[in-house]
């Protein structure tokens, strides 16, 4: 165990690596653990149960690594796991420990980033029936609207680096044709999956130059960093060594031939085994 204290990172795979990138732009000093669930990836089609257990078992993996503060830096865990460990297993077990998702800081933000009160949502099949956006973005902007569309292929395309292909242009078009069918007059679409901001060059060729872009990497560093700010018993307690740790649970070389292409440097990464 690492004698000071790690901000830990979380996903299922390597999408929560865009997230982190710009968390160690942010605020590159700290020390910080990234864990991928690599082995039982991807979460997006799992049930909530199943989701809420893999994402408990790698939270609680952070915590024994001594990571007082997880991000769950992955948009199907926030979805589907973290109110019931913030509200059912912290204050019993870890009453000192915290875990952050990346729905609630976009939610709070993302009105800003419509003129016409309406927003388009892309995400996996997992965070888009959890109704989360929908329900969280109502809380701060009542006013706008969302529509969402889930989009099963864009994780396996990018995984297996086919995303920037032509082959790749099928499904980015029906996905976005169908998304902007249900509101033809939005200007802003959320990338709620961490893994589509590598899909940003593609998007780009077939969205109107009226619509926005939204990735969440920025809005979560930033959500870090005023949290940070606010609750110095945490901050205070955390290594400023700049260390950065990546476990994976799957096969390290194949992790860190991916995680670099999402990480934007070389990974090397250790493993470790989880109940499977």
């Amino acid at each position: 165990m690492n004698k000071m204290k790690s901000i830990g990172v979380f996903d299922s795979g390597y999408g929560g690596l865009t997230v982190f990138k710009s968390i160690i732009k942010e605020l590159p000093d700290y020390n910080y653990i990234y864990m991928g669930d690599n082995a039982r990836a991807p979460y997006g089609d799992h049930s909530f149960e199943t989701v809420y257990q893999y994402t408990l078992e790698c939270v609680e993996w952070l915590f024994s690594q001594n990571c007082q503060l997880v991000i769950l830096a992955c948009n199907t865990a926030s979805s589907k796991a973290l109110r019931t460990i913030q509200q059912k297993v912290l204050p019993v077990k870890y009453p000192n420990h915290r875990v952050l998702g990346v729905i609630r800081p976009t939610a709070e933000v993302i009105g800003a980033h419509t003129k016409t009160k309406t927003i388009g949502v892309m995400g996996t099949r997992g965070t888009v029936n959890s109704e989360s956006y929908p329900i969280e973005i109502e809380k701060f902007f009542p006013e706008v609207k969302v529509v969402q569309q889930s989009c099963p292929m864009l994780v396996p395309l990018i995984e297996n680096n086919e995303h920037l292909t032509t082959g790749a242009d099928h499904f980015i078009k029906k996905y976005l044709e169908e998304l902007m069918a249900k509101a033809p007059d939005l200007d802003c679409i959320l990338l709620a999956c961490t893994h589509y901001p590598l899909l940003i060059p593609k998007l780009e060729l077939f969205v109107p130059p009226n619509i926005e872009l939204l990735s969440q990497g920025e809005i979560v560093s930033s959500s870090l960093k005023k949290y940070l700010s606010n609750h110095p018993e945490i901050e205070s307690e955390i290594g400023k060594t700049g260390e950065r740790i990546f476990y994976t649970s799957g096969d390290t070389e194949t992790f860190d031939v991916s995680a670099s292409l999402f990480f934007g440097k070389v990974v090397k990464s250790k493993h470790i085994h989880l109940q499977c």
